[in-house]
C-alpha cells in the first residue's frame, strides 16, 4: 500500500500545532482567573503587590551583595597573584641578567631552573608559570615547559600576549576558562615582560580559581535562598495582615447584602476595641436604625393604605346618596330659577370629579396593596385607540384641539387588559388634549415580533428638564396654577404607570420647552415576554430633525 508524502508529513505536524494552541487556551484561562482574583481580592491585590516590590528589593539587594562578594574575593585574589608575578620577575631578573647573548647555549637550562624555583614558589599544584622566549617575532617563541607547552596557544589568550609582547614592563591579567589539566574551569592568567640580553621573555602566572568561584557560588545561592525564603515570609505576612482587615469588611459585604435582602435582624460580631470593632459597632448602630426606620415607614404606609382605602370604601355611601340627591337636582333644574339651576349644574359636575378622584384612590390603593390583578387575553388595539379618540372628541372640539390617529391597516393583537390599557391611553390623550395649546394631538400605533407602542404627541407648552420623571408622581402638576377644562386629580399618569408595570411593559415622557411632549406606551405582544426595545422612537422625529438642524447651524 502506498501512502502519500503529504498526509504523512500532516499527521505528523499535527501533534505539534495542538500542543501550542492547548498551551495558549490554558494561559489564557489562568490569566482570566488571575484577572478576576485582581479585580475582585482586595487580599490577593495586596499580596501581589508586597510579593512584587519585596521581590525587586530583594532581587536588587541580592545582585548588589553577590556583586560585592564576588569583586572582593576576585579582587583579592588578583592582588595575591600580582605580588607573585612582581616577585617572580624580579627574581628571573636577577637570575638571567648575566645572559646577553640571544642563542647563549645556558639560557635554556637556566630558564627551566627558574621556571620550577618560581612554580615551586605558588604552592598551588593546579597553577602553571610559563615563560616564553620571544624572537624576531610574535610566533618565534619557545616554551621550555613540559607540562603544558601549548597552554599559551589557545585563541582567549592572544589578546593577553600582544599586551606582555607590545609592552616594557607592567602587569596585564586576564580571566579565561582553559583546559589544563581536569576539564575546562576558570583560571587567572597574569603576565609580565622580563628583559634578558635585549630580548624580553614573558613570563606568566595560570592560577586556578576554583575555590574563589566555589565560594562566589556558595554566596550566591545562599543570597538567593535567603531572598526568596525573606519573599516568601513577607508575602505570608502580607496576607495574614490583610486578612486580619479583609475579613471584617467581607463580613460587613454579606451582612449589608442580607440587610438589602430584607433580612434587617443581621449583625456584626463585634471584638475588641480597635478600629474594626469601633468599624463593626458603627455598622451595627446603622443597620439598627435603619431597621427601625424601615419598620417605622412601613408602618406609616400600611396605615395610610389602610387610611385611603378606608376612607374611600367609606365614601362610597354617602357619595351614592349625596349623588341621587344631586342627579334630581340636576333632572330638575329647568324648573329653578338661573342660579339654582346653574348651582346643580356646578354639583353635578363637582360630584363627578369627586367620584373620578374616589375612584383613583381605591385604585391607588389596591396597587399600594398588591391586590391589583391582570386581566389579560388576546385584544386588537386598533379598535382600543379608536374608541378613546371618540370618547374625547367632545374635550378636543373645546379645547379647539384637531385629533390624528395614525394606526396600521392590519389588526394589531396582544395580550393585554384592554380596561386598563384604554384607561392609560385616555389619561394620556385627555392630558395631550388639555396642554396642547390648540395644536394638533398625534396619536400613533405600532407593532414588531416582540411588542406593541402607542405614542401621543401635542405640541404645546412641553416639559422642563427633568419633569419627564416628576410626571407620573402622584398630584404632581407643572402648573398648578394654570386652568384645566376637565380638573383632573393628578393621579392618572401614576396610575397608568403602574397599569403598564403591570403588563411587563414601559411607560416613558418626552418633552422639552415650547416644542410639546410625547408619552410613550410600550407593552408585550405575548404576556409574559420580557421587553427589550419599541417598535417607536420615544423622542419625535421632529423634535431630532430640529436639533441635528441646531447642532448644523452651530459654528
Amino acid at each position: 500500500m502506498r501512502i502519500d508524502p503529504i498526509i504523512l508529513r500532516a499527521r505528523r505536524l499535527r501533534p505539534r500545532r495542538i500542543l501550542p494552541q492547548a498551551v495558549s487556551r490554558r494561559g489564557r484561562r489562568l490569566w482570566a482567573v488571575l484577572r478576576r482574583l485582581w479585580r475582585r481580592s482586595l487580599q490577593f491585590r495586596v499580596v501581589g503587590i508586597t510579593l512584587s516590590l519585596s521581590a525587586a528589593l530583594v532581587l536588587a539587594f541580592s545582585y548588589t551583595v553577590a556583586s560585592l562578594i564576588s569583586n572582593g574575593v576576585l579582587q583579592n585574589k588578583i592582588d595575591q597573584t600580582k605580588i607573585l608575578v612582581d616577585n617572580g620577575a624580579a627574581y628571573a631578573t636577577r637570575e638571567l641578567t648575566g645572559f646577553t647573548q640571544r642563542d647563549d647555549p645556558g639560557l635554556p637550562s637556566a630558564l627551566s631552573t627558574v621556571e620550577t624555583q618560581l612554580y615551586g614558589s605558588i604552592g598551588n599544584q593546579d597553577s602553571q608559570v610559563v615563560m616564553l622566549r620571544r624572537g624576531g617575532s610574535l610566533k618565534a617563541f619557545w616554551p621550555p615547559t613540559p607540562r603544558n607547552p601549548n597552554v599559551m596557544d589557545d585563541p582567549q589568550l592572544h589578546d593577553l600576549r600582544n599586551l606582555v609582547v607590545g609592552a616594557k614592563s607592567g602587569t596585564y591579567q586576564q580571566i579565561a576558562t582553559l583546559d589544563i589539566n581536569n576539564g575546562p574551569q576558570k583560571y587567572l592568567v597574569m603576565g609580565t615582560p622580563v628583559a634578558v640580553g635585549g630580548y624580553p621573555i614573558e613570563l606568566y602566572y595560570i592560577i586556578p580559581l576554583h575555590a574563589e568561584d566555589e565560594l562566589v557560588q556558595f554566596t550566591g545561592a545562599v543570597v538567593t535562598g535567603t531572598g526568596i525564603a525573606l519573599v516568601a515570609l513577607l508575602a505570608l505576612i502580607a496576607a495574614m495582615m490583610t486578612r486580619l482587615v479583609v475579613t471584617p469588611v467581607r463580613v460587613a459585604a454579606r451582612t449589608a447584602q442580607r440587610l438589602s435582602a430584607g433580612l434587617l435582624d443581621q449583625r456584626m460580631v463585634v471584638r475588641g476595641e480597635d478600629d474594626l470593632a469601633r468599624l463593626a459597632a458603627a455598622f451595627n448602630q446603622m443597620a439598627a436604625n435603619l431597621q427601625r426606620q424601615i419598620v417605622r415607614l412601613e408602618e406609616m404606609s400600611r396605615l395610610q393604605r389602610r387610611f385611603t382605602s378606608d376612607v374611600s370604601h367609606e365614601l362610597r355611601t354617602p357619595l351614592t346618596t349625596v349623588r341621587m340627591a344631586a342627579d334630581l337636582l340636576f333632572a330638575s333644574r329647568e324648573d329653578f330659577d338661573p342660579a339654582a339651576a346653574r348651582s346643580a349644574e356646578l354639583l353635578q359636575a363637582e360630584l363627578d370629579r369627586f367620584e373620578s378622584l374616589l375612584t383613583d384612590l381605591l385604585e391607588i390603593s389596591r396597587f399600594d396593596a398588591g391586590f391589583a390583578a391582570l386581566d389579560a387575553e388576546p385584544t386588537d388595539l386598533v379598535p382600543v385607540v379608536r374608541r378613546v379618540t371618540d370618547q374625547l372628541g367632545s374635550l378636543a372640539e373645546r379645547c379647539k384641539v384637531a385629533l390624528q390617529v395614525v394606526v396600521p391597516d392590519g389588526e394589531v393583537i396582544a395580550e393585554v387588559d384592554p380596561r386598563r390599557v384604554e384607561r392609560v391611553l385616555r389619561n394620556l390623550v385627555g392630558n395631550a388634549v388639555e396642554h396642547g395649546e390648540g395644536k394638533p394631538v398625534i396619536v400613533t400605533l405600532a407593532v414588531d415580533s416582540a411588542a406593541v407602542a402607542v405614542t401621543v404627541r401635542d405640541h404645546g407648552v412641553g416639559l422642563k428638564p427633568g419633569e419627564e420623571k416628576l410626571v407620573f408622581n402622584r398630584f404632581w402638576r407643572a402648573d398648578p396654577s394654570r386652568a384645566r377644562q376637565t380638573g383632573g386629580t393628578g393621579l392618572g399618569l401614576s396610575i397608568s404607570l403602574e397599569d403598564a408595570r403591570l403588563h411587563g411593559g414601559w411607560l416613558e415622557a418626552w418633552g422639552a420647552p415650547g416644542k410639546g411632549a410625547q408619552f410613550r406606551l410600550t407593552l408585550p405582544a405575548r404576556g409574559g415576554d420580557r421587553l427589550v426595545s419599541s417598535p417607536l422612537r420615544l423622542v419625535p422625529d421632529d423634535a431630532r430633525a430640529d436639533e441635528a438642524a441646531l447642532i448644523g447651524e452651530m459654528p
